[in-house]
């Protein structure tokens, strides 16, 4: 079943989506990769402000290819979720709801998601350059010295997804597999 998501992502709207469920993102979403977690993280623990407000938000686990001239993003495909793995939980302790990326996840960011009702979407690998379409505009929120790994604040319209690991903890990479076993 496909599912119509606009940003902010609540609690609420978490609770509704399904492990094996499509949606479509319209609204604001982040990109931050490790480097950007990192920094957030360590900057948060001296006292300095999160550059967004992680309440009821979307991060996408992506660093955007440089825009060709007239586009507002080149290529944008998901960076493997593990490496976030690290800072996924206390991200969530922050309000975040929704990650965004590819790849399996640790049991921490499982029972952290249960915890918070965050969940995890999958977006396609090597499908950047189609994502990419679905973005209106992209500007550097902070962290510009990252280059690609800065945080990017996204316009985006139809973002496709599915969701891998909903807030109960039903994961498409446990349940999946099973059923095409021999």
């Amino acid at each position: 079943m496909k599912k119509i998501l606009r940003t902010p992502i609540t609690k609420d709207m978490v609770k509704d989506l399904k492990a094996g469920d499509s949606v479509e993102i319209t609204g604001t979403i982040y990109t931050a990769r490790d480097a950007a977690h990192k920094r957030m993280l360590e900057n948060l623990e001296k006292g300095i402000p999160l550059p967004i407000d992680l309440n009821n938000a979307a991060i996408y686990f992506a660093g955007p290819a440089p825009a060709k001239p007239g586009e507002p993003i080149g290529s944008v495909g998901p960076t493997t979720s593990y490496r976030m793995d690290a800072y996924s939980p206390k991200t969530m302790d922050l309000g975040l709801t929704c990650m965004i990326g590819k790849g399996a996840r640790n049991r921490e960011v499982i029972d952290s998601m249960k915890k918070n009702t965050a969940v995890y979407i999958g977006a396609v690998g090597g499908a950047g350059a189609l994502i990419s379409e679905c973005v209106r505009s992209c500007k550097v929120v902070d962290y510009a010295d990252l280059g690609s790994e800065a945080i990017h604040e996204l316009e985006v319209e139809n973002f496709p997804g599915i969701v891998i690991i909903d807030c109960e903890g039903n994961n498409l990479y446990e349940t999946e597999p099973q059923k095409y076993k021999k």
